[in-house]
């Protein structure tokens, strides 16, 4: 897509922000110019990383989200503030990598899958049908019921009566069991053990969840222990598509599919880079922040990091970071990784207009939402004009008396607004309720008035 219609996308989700959307929409263009560039080049082309100044829920998170969800890219929301230098209590910053390789390798997985979804399930229901009618049937039945004793049958030749008689039935069966009309019938199957359990290790960066898993370590020891279990044939039919999947699937090839997704298409979105901004002041929490930032530095700046699925170079991931910067400033962060986050962006505070918008524009705005959801029981809301211009002015109100959470008190007001309707639910008279400005006074325009009651329940 065009940065154009890149931008066209988000607004389908995002209201306003129009220049964080550029920003990112030319960012993901850049990179499909830097792949039809010759190999020697497009090696020292490297992302424009990004930096969102703006108050916490005014889209931050939504659009990077929206963004890697679009170019189908592995996406990561992390919290700066959780990484502590290496020493003190927290999480190595290389374990975003080793997260992000485990979310590409889910991704690619999940599109082989697709691919090879109807070669399982044939695979499968003929194994099941092995189960209702063994093939050594062929040999002496001449239907799946009869009594014959198969010892005393000679082998039916192919294309003879007996043979053909076998194909018949297994075909009926077939057809029972696409109906659905054998999934109460019993049958005994060879099922796998399952596999130890994951531990987590202690690596020499702390504890570090490594999901090494003792099979892994100890080869094929514990592999291919079955014991026979009966099950239903619907239950015995999902277990044999889920090992038909599994056999057909390649997971070496997913490996390393994944891990080249990563190192040229991933997106990391670097939330609270305020909170470490600011320089070491010898005590109290402070004294880990500019460490976490020389930590982050080679992870941004581009280095090879160590995963389970192999060596990943770190070069060509895209880092979005997000803050709210009120105490702290872009410029408080340390050079160094100040250089690596060349593009700035302003992201504008939520006017009143801007609630309205997001109440109905979006495609799942919030008001689509509620409606689907008490549709479902029958209930159909009816929201005015007016009770919109309600509910965002009281948003509005709370946020200038309050804590400033942008959109997020839409959900706070809306949830209050329709709470008595979604208790009743079904057993609510008449179905179709009106939802106007009235109506919306009467529900919060108390808890709104009482300063003190409406910190705590707005």
């Amino acid at each position: 897509m065009t940065p154009r219609q890149i931008v066209a996308q988000l607004d389908k989700h995002v209201v306003g922000q129009h220049a964080a959307k550029r920003a990112v929409a030319i960012a993901l263009r850049n990179r499909v110019r830097r792949q039809k560039l010759p190999p020697e080049m497009a090696a020292d082309v490297m992302p424009k990383n990004i930096i969102m100044i703006g108050s916490t829920g005014v889209g931050k998170t939504e659009i990077a989200r929206r963004l890697a969800r679009m170019s189908n890219s592995p996406f990561l929301k992390v919290e700066a503030s959780k990484f502590t230098e290496v020493g003190y209590v927290g999480r190595d910053v290389e374990s975003m990598i080793r997260d992000l390789c485990e979310i590409a390798v889910d991704m690619v997985r999940e599109e082989k899958l697709e691919e090879v979804a109807e070669k399982a399930e044939n695979n499968a229901e003929e194994r099941v049908l092995d189960l209702l009618l063994p093939p050594r049937a062929s040999a002496g039945f001449y239907e799946f019921d009869s009594g014959s004793d198969p010892t005393d049958a000679s082998p039916a030749p192919p294309g003879s009566d007996r043979d053909e008689q076998f194909q018949k039935t297994r075909e009926k069966l077939r057809a029972q069991l696409r109906d659905g009309k054998l999934d109460s019938r019993l049958v005994e199957m060879e099922v796998r053990e399952k596999s130890f359990p994951t531990i987590e290790v202690a690596g020499p960066q702390g504890v570090e969840e490594m999901g090494i898993n003792m099979k892994d370590m100890l080869g094929n020891l514990f592999q291919g222990r079955t014991k026979r279990q009966r099950m239903r044939v619907d239950e015995a039919m999902e277990y044999l598509i889920q090992e038909e999947e599994e056999r057909l699937v390649d997971m070496d090839a997913v490996s390393r599919a994944a891990l080249e997704r990563v190192e040229s298409s991933a997106i990391i979105f670097l939330d609270e880079l305020d909170k470490i901004a600011g320089r070491e002041s010898g005590h109290g929490p402070d004294v880990s922040r500019e460490g976490v930032q020389r930590d982050l530095l080679p992870i941004v700046e581009g280095t090879t990091v160590n995963t389970r699925y192999g060596m990943v170079r770190t070069d060509h991931v895209l880092f979005i970071a997000a803050g709210a910067f009120h105490v702290s400033k872009p410029s408080d962060l340390i050079p160094e990784l100040q250089g690596r986050f060349p593009i700035r962006v302003e992201l504008d505070s939520l006017t009143l207009d801007d609630f309205k918008r997001i109440l109905t524009e979006p495609k799942n705005s919030l008001v689509k939402q509620y409606k689907a959801l008490l549709e479902t029981e029958g209930i159909e809301l009816d929201f005015t004009e007016d009770a919109v211009d309600a509910v965002a002015r009281f948003a509005v109100r709370v946020n200038e008396q309050t804590e400033n959470i942008g959109a997020r008190r839409l959900h706070t007001i809306m949830e209050k607004v329709l709470d008595e309707i979604s208790f009743e639910g079904p057993d609510l008279e008449p179905k179709r309720q009106l939802i106007d400005a009235v109506y919306v006074d009467r529900a919060i325009s108390d808890i709104v008035k009482d300063q003190d009651l409406s910190r705590y329940v707005l």
